[in-house]
């Protein structure tokens, strides 16, 4: 089992508590017919209320395919889990016939990779307020190699394998954008990003990336959901929110940038 790693610092470490703050967040509305998305890994504080845009309408799935840059360069390149995960909120299973489903291909079954990242385990608490008492599964995916051959190859790879077990899947994203930038810079690094990223063009995110010496931490996951967001039938991404760490701390010196997106 994988315990959790940041609780009680990117969120709340008791389980009355986290519930609170995620009611506080979700508000319930109509579900998007979303086969991807693009969510934030920050404490709750500054970026939680971005994610909640997404896991407010996320429609119901059987697996949760949760992908994030590796940020302590632990593991496989490319590092799936078949561990059970644990948060204060309870355990949620992985989704080992997925799994199976993804042998041979590029991504490896590695669980050193998911020790110490938090940026799938901040998504998992979301995921279970919003479907309390419903039953689903994940899939962890940890990259530490992004680029765009391998972020294109990963998205092949997992709708391929969804297709092949009959899985219905929804694909998400877990990245922040620009780090550490004056709030004129991010929001404008950030609006150039969203734009290929909301065409679902991901030559040219990865071009922009480039261009502007971007920051975002999760191109290479948001590059594979768009991926098999599109192999899966999405045509176009829809912005739902956008902020900046600098909203919630009032600094705008060196801020980080938080967006919420879903594919469709």
């Amino acid at each position: 089992m994988r315990h959790p790693a940041v609780a009680g610092q990117f969120y709340p470490g008791r389980g009355a508590e986290l519930e609170h703050q995620l009611d506080g967040m979700l508000r319930p509305e109509k579900e998007l017919s979303a086969l991807g998305a693009v969510v934030p890994h920050a404490g709750y504080v500054y970026s939680g209320h971005v994610a909640a845009e997404v896991y407010s309408r996320l429609p119901k799935a059987q697996t949760y395919v949760i992908l994030g840059p590796n940020h302590h360069g632990m593991g496989s390149p490319v590092a799936l889990s078949r561990d059970s995960w644990r948060t204060p909120l309870g355990t949620i299973d992985s989704d080992g016939v997925l799994a199976d489903a993804l042998a041979g291909s590029i991504i490896d079954y590695d669980e050193t990779a998911h020790l110490y990242e938090h940026s799938i385990e901040v998504q998992l608490p979301f995921l279970q307020r919003r479907f309390s008492g419903q039953e689903f599964q994940i899939l962890p995916i940890c990259m530490g190699l992004q680029d765009e051959e391998t972020a294109v190859e990963v998205g092949g790879a997992l709708a391929s394998a969804a297709k092949k077990v009959n899985r219905n899947c929804v694909f998400i994203a877990s990245s922040d954008f620009t780090h550490y930038e004056p709030q004129e810079t991010a929001r404008s690094v950030d609006a150039k990003l969203i734009e290929a990223i909301l065409n679902m063009d991901v030559p040219e995110l990865y071009e922009r990336v480039r261009r502007h010496n971007a920051s975002a931490c999760g191109y290479g996951p948001i590059a594979a959901t768009i991926t098999a967001s599109a192999l899966q039938g999405a045509k176009a991404g829809r912005l739902l929110a956008y902020a900046t760490s600098g909203d919630v701390s009032g600094d705008y010196n060196q801020v980080v940038g938080y967006g919420a997106v879903v594919f469709s």
